[in-house]
């Protein structure tokens, strides 16, 4: 069952927190946004740091 769980943190979630980071990285910074922008940045930097935390908790 581990390997489930390690494909979800380390292959799925990543994808998409980075997809999403990127569109309010770049939708913040032609809006002016400030919000957008910090929300995108920190969502991409957490899909960055995101895997490397939890599987190295689960393995």
């Amino acid at each position: 069952m581990a390997a489930v769980g390690t494909t979800i943190f380390s292959h799925i979630l990543p994808v998409i927190f980075g997809f999403f980071g990127i569109l309010l990285i770049i939708s913040g910074a032609l809006d002016e946004d400030k919000v957008k922008l910090g929300l995108g940045v920190a969502l991409f930097i957490c899909a960055c740091i995101f895997p490397y935390i939890i599987l190295s908790s689960l393995i």
